[in-house]
Formats: C-alpha cells, structure tokens, sequence
C-alpha cells in the first residue's frame, strides 16, 4: 500500500490509501478454497497476472490458442500515424481519419473507431467532417456522459438493418469491451495509439514501486494495462466462428519489439502498411 495526498482543486483534497500490489490480499482469498480458475482471453503476459493474483510461483497457466480461423480476420498496423502528444494536430488526424475512411469504403457495413481521449476523438471527427469523409455513413459518438439509455441506443445502432454504420468511441470505455455484436453487427474497428493510461500519481507510483521491485515500471504501471485495451477493443470484432472483419492497429509504437511481445501468439500475420 502507499497513502498519498493530492490537491485536487482549491476546495477538494483528497487522502488515498492505494493498493499497489493486491496478491496478498487476493492470496487470503483465494486459499480458503481448493483451487480458483482466473479465465481472460486478454489476461497478457501471463507472468503479470500470476504476480499480482496470487503470491505462489507453483501457480499454473495454460495458454489456449483462439479457436477462430484466422482467415476470418485480418489485422493491419498503420506505422505512418501516432498518438503521441508531440505528434497530435492536423495533419495528424486527417492521416487517421484518412485510414478509418478506408477501412470503411473496403466493405460497407458496420465498424467502430477507439480513441485514447474524447478530445482526440472529437478532433479526428472534426477533420473528418472538414475533408468530407464519411458521406455515406450514420457517424454516431459516445458522449462522455452516457446514461443507460443512451449506451442501449447506440449499441442499437449496430443491431439494426442499416448497413453502414461507423462508430467513435473511447478505448477502455463501456463499448470496447463486455458487448457481444455477432455476425455482420461489427466487421472492423479502428484501434488508434496504445492504449498507455495518463501519467497521474497513482500510475507513477506504481511506475517507481515496480521498478524498485522488478525494473518492469513502465510495463506494470502503463504498457500492460494498455494493451489490455487494445485488446478488448479488438476482440469486438471476431464473437463466433462465422465472424468475419478487420482490426486496425493505428500508431507507430504498434511495431516496436516491447508492444508486439504483448500480442497473442494468434497476432502473428499481423501486416504493416502505411496510408498509401
């Protein structure tokens, strides 16, 4: 645990006690009972899961390979655009908005585009706008305050018989991952950056407590946990054997040593290609 405090605005301070490191209290759990089964197909690395559930190295992990064909599928890393800050701005979201249009236009149907913010998201949809894209889609966004109703309106959207429908949304939010759109209800998403959470106190905590513990801070604090984005988002598009679509991996970072050692074992015929 760590107790921090942090000044939130002029009026609000808060007092955190943080769990950094939960395996000992889930190993209190998980030992009043014979055994415990923990089942993800986005539980990646592994070894980074086992850690921090449990604290016995005797623990055992079984990779599955995914039963769905992988020619059902076919996944594309865009290495020409970024979502790193420094690289953010105009010429940046039309390339991205550049690529979403093509994804689209390749077969018309339904699709959703991840963003790491709602302003990225609501800047690539603006530029979009400006250069005329989309025309021939119902272009729907999740808002950042999205009730009940709301979220059931337009996941709605996709159950429908109109087929061209396009989605903006947020990466790690209610539509990248728990939903199941099956069959032609979703055949491609738009992935762009990695997913790395905001730097903030608590991500640099765990950072620094991880790199006195193991020297793997930026991979416990920030690459693992987003990369478990990308791949719940990704994993909307392929729900049954019948599935048929594209993932599209949008950021430079997508093809470096560190980020690929994150992807499953399936991700293998992954294909760069740029813009053009």
């Amino acid at each position: 645990y760590e107790i921090y405090g942090e000044q939130v605005d002029d009026k609000t301070f808060i007092l955190k006690l943080y769990c950094i490191h939960p395996a000992n209290n889930l190993t209190d759990c998980i030992d009043k009972g014979n055994a415990t089964v923990f089942f993800s197909a986005t539980m990646l690395p592994i070894n980074y899961y086992k850690e921090l559930l449990h604290n016995d190295e005797n623990d055992l992990a079984i990779y599955v390979p995914s039963p769905f064909p992988k020619t059902n599928r076919r996944i594309l890393v865009g290495t020409d655009v970024s979502s790193r800050y420094k690289m953010r701005g105009p010429l940046m979201y039309s390339r991205i908005a550049g690529y979403i249009d093509i994804m689209v236009k390749g077969r018309p149907g339904k699709y959703m585009a991840f963003f790491p913010s709602y302003k990225m998201m609501s800047d690539v949809y603006d530029k979009a706008m400006d250069m005329c894209l989309f025309e021939d889609y119902e272009v729907v966004r999740q808002d950042a305050y999205l009730s009940e109703d709301g979220r059931e309106e337009f996941i709605e959207k996709f159950r429908f018989e109109d087929d061209r429908v396009l989605g903006f949304c947020i990466l790690g939010g209610i539509f990248s991952e728990g939903i199941d759109l099956t069959g032609d209800s979703l055949i491609g998403a738009a992935i762009v950056g990695t997913g790395l959470p905001m730097v903030c106190n608590e991500n640099e905590i765990k950072l620094n407590y991880f790199t006195r513990r193991e020297d793997k801070g930026f991979e416990y604090a920030y690459l693992y946990p987003g990369m478990n984005k990308v791949l719940q988002a990704a994993g909307r598009v392929i729900r049954t054997m019948e599935d048929k679509g594209v993932i599209m991996l949008l950021d430079e970072r997508f093809i470096t040593k560190q980020v690929v050692d994150t992807f499953p074992a399936e991700w293998d015929d992954y294909r760069i290609v740029t813009l053009d």
